[in-house]
Parts: structure tokens; sequence; C-alpha cells
């Protein structure tokens, strides 16, 4: 597989402050990250770029697996940018993943290579778009507040299948003291085109999951006396519908490693 070694800039101080132009100005420049926490206010996307003959069935599944697919557009054949994109979907990301028969075959910084004209792009909302509410409203959000990455898992949950695509479940995971739950479960729930609410509460045996210090993706986080496991429906389940279907060709992001757009969280909330 083919992985990105060239040196990469310094983390910027607040990445928060830093407008979505900026942001995708240091990831084009070769910052590799993950991007919880950036660009506060504006929504960012899960990234599946896929050849047109694939293109129906991605919305299809998308259609009816709505909690880990919400759509937020989807662009043209060829295209790299759109109406809440003032960017480039090639290079304006801070890591990506290339797929060939189901199989990862490339990690880099710049799809440029592997890009082609028939490729449809899909931008997925992203359960990041309502962390800085969450962090607002008093609750703590542990990889933001540790530095890393958000802990995402395979389930034992199938998707409805659409056309060729298939695949399980793929939730991310945050530990929330039990008393604010609640909360949690109310602010997200106001973000639809997000992930919204979560789709289970505690024991993670219930999903399938083993073993929480060992995600699928992303990195472990610590989970503190008080506190209990909250799992939302995530956009990497895209990816791993490509795995489980053999996809000829995909491009998508990094888990974690996200599409910062020009549309704000705002956009997203519902009263």
């Amino acid at each position: 597989m083919t992985q990105t070694t060239s040196p990469s800039p310094d983390l910027p101080a607040d990445p928060a402050a830093l407008s979505p132009n900026e942001a995708r100005a240091i990831f084009r420049d070769g910052l590799v990250t993950p991007t919880a926490g950036w660009c506060r206010g504006h929504a960012q996307a899960n990234l599946v770029c896929l050849p047109r003959e694939l293109a129906f069935d991605m919305l299809l599944f998308a259609q009816r697996n709505p909690k880990p697919c919400p759509i937020l557009d989807v662009l043209e054949p060829g295209a790299t940018d759109g109406p809440i994109l003032d960017g480039d979907v090639r290079t304006d990301l801070p890591l990506y993943r290339v797929w060939q028969d189901g199989e990862l075959v490339a990690e880099v910084p710049d799809v440029h290579e592997h890009w082609r004209d028939d490729l449809v792009s899909f931008l997925v909302g992203c359960s990041f778009t309502f962390e800085h509410p969450l962090v607002e409203a008093g609750i703590d959000v542990r990889h933001v507040t540790d530095g890393g990455n958000v802990p995402m898992y395979l389930t034992d949950r199938p998707c409805r299948p659409a056309g060729t695509f298939s695949g399980p479940l793929v939730v991310s995971m945050r530990p929330i003291r039990a008393d604010r739950v609640a909360d949690a479960m109310r602010i997200s729930g106001r973000y639809p085109g997000v992930h919204g609410a979560p789709v289970h509460v505690g024991d993670p045996a219930a999903l399938g999951i083993g073993d929480l210090d060992r995600p699928d993706f992303g990195d472990p986080v610590r989970i503190e006396p008080g506190e209990i496991p909250v799992f939302w429906a995530c956009g990497v389940t895209p990816q791993a519908m490509v795995m489980a279907s053999r996809s000829s060709l995909a491009i998508t992001h990094a888990p974690g490693h996200m599409l910062v757009t020009d549309a704000r969280d705002s956009d997203y909330l519902v009263p």
C-alpha cells in the first residue's frame, strides 16, 4: 500500500479559529492530522468518490441508510468543487484512502494521480459538526481534549443493501458523563443532517463490539469513572461498504481526516 512519507507542516496554534479556506490551504501544503475541533462553526464532511456507474447505487444506499450516510451534496461526474466547497476534493483533505476491488491500495495526502473524470463525489455529514455545540454546552469531547482521533468501530448491525452495495454499520464513540448523556442526545439530535442522535448508549457488546480499547479506525480514548460510552452512526460506513462490496474503485477520506466545508453548522440545526 502506498503511504505518504513527506514532512508535515506544524499544527496551527488554534485550529478552531481558522476559516475553511485557511484550513484547506494548510492541508494542501501537506499537514496530515485529524480534523476534530477545526474551524469552529463550519460543517465537516466525509468523502466518497465512486465511478459514475456506481453513483445511483450509492445514492440508494444512502437513502436507505440515512443515519450513517446523510448526504450533504453530490458533485457532478469529474467535478472537484461545489456549492458548499470553494476548494478541491482532490487536495483539500489532510489524508485520503484509495480502494481497488475493496482493498486499500494507497493512503496519500493528494489524489491527483488516482483521479478520473467519471468520479462522482459524495459529501456525507460528519458528527464533528455537532461537537462544537457539545463543547459549548460543557460536555467534554474526549478525543478533542486529548488531541487524538475519534474511535470508530465496525458493528454487527448490517446496513440495508442497495444494488451492488452492502456492509455493516460503523459507529463513533464518545464517553459522556452519565448526568450529561440526555443533554448530548438532545444536542446532537438537533443535527439530523450530520448523523443526529446516538444509535446506542451503554454496553458495546450490544453492537458486537468486543473491546473499546481496540477501535477499527481512529484512536482509543480514556473512559473516566462515571462516564458511559455513547455511540453515533458514522460516515466511515461507506468505507465498510466499499470493502464488503469489493467496489472496483473508490476514493475516500482517511477516517477522522475530514473535508472542511464552507457550510455552517447552523445550516444543519433544526429547532
